[in-house]
């Protein structure tokens, strides 16, 4: 199913943002799309994702962006002195190296990650509150899919109760259509073998008349109905059941397709094919 939504936190120097969306799938897809600070939570994320979500093809992003200064006003922040010296020792080695190499300016040095006591956020910390905030970001991900279920249901419940009709539409047709088909093989019987004993025309007829009957096939397309409905108002995750049942109501069709021996059946059983295949693109939407 498709869905989205976004959260952010502020941590002071920089605003922590996770977004989170998702379009159709009838499995589980999940790509990461992380700033490179941020590389370390995509197992913990991926493990929250499967947790809840079965079905879909998501996409996460998670990136850090820098607080805009506010009034022109510089906080007083005291620099990682050791951190300092190490950079001061890195560009003495380069430099020896490279004697052409440009010199470190104090504002590329202070924009180095860690310099500012305050620029970074600890991992440890840094995971917490992104987990907490993506548990909050899930709740609405999952809230907004179960929202597009929801509606999904109602279309499919719609499909159902089409079928229905259809299939109450066929039953009455059955037995004339039946009587009928077997007038017609008793007459062309009659005609190729004019000696041929009348029970044996009834016996052949009944077997063929056997082969045509097709309420069995109803009565299997209205107990798969039946428990179609049953799954959509458990909820939960249905997709997978409601993929089997589709099949199962597809295969009972095409029976009654090939065993029609009316054009009204026939126009009935054509009718249930294009429903039921309605309820299959919007099965593989569902979870």
């Amino acid at each position: 199913m498709t869905g989205y939504a976004a959260a952010s936190q502020d941590l002071g120097d920089a605003v922590l943002n996770l977004e989170i969306k998702s379009v159709n799938s009838r499995y589980l897809d999940i790509s990461f799309r992380l700033s490179e600070e941020l590389r370390f939570l995509e197992m913990p994320l991926r493990e929250k994702i499967t947790e809840r979500i079965g079905r879909g093809k998501l996409e996460c992003r998670a990136y850090l962006m820098a607080q805009p200064g506010q009034g022109g006003v510089v906080r007083e922040r005291t620099p990682n002195v050791a951190l300092l010296a190490e950079l001061g020792r890195m560009e003495a080695t380069v430099r020896q190296a490279l004697p052409q190499a440009q010199a470190l300016t104090v504002a590329e040095v202070l924009r180095w990650p860690g310099v500012l006591a305050d620029d970074t956020v600890a991992p440890d910390q840094l995971q917490s509150v992104a987990l907490a905030l993506f548990a909050t970001l899930l709740d609405e991900f999952v809230a907004s899919r179960e929202r597009e279920g929801a509606k999904l249901a109602d279309v499919l419940q719609e499909r159902i109760t089409r079928m229905r009709g259809q299939m109450r539409a066929a039953e009455p047709l059955l037995p004339a259509a039946i009587a009928a088909y077997r007038e017609r093989l008793s007459a062309k019987l009659r005609e190729a073998v004019a000696n041929l004993d009348e029970d044996r025309i009834r016996q052949e007829v009944g077997v063929f008349a056997a082969k045509i009957d097709v309420a069995e096939e109803i009565a299997r397309l209205v107990t798969h109905l039946d428990e179609v409905e049953r799954v959509l108002k458990k909820g939960g995750a249905v997709g997978k059941r409601l993929d089997f049942l589709t099949q199962e109501l597809n295969r009972e069709a095409n029976t009654l397709a090939s065993k029609s021996v009316s054009g009204q059946v026939t126009a009935i059983a054509l009718e249930l094919k294009l429903l039921i295949e309605q309820m299959r693109e919007q099965v593989q939407n569902l979870e």
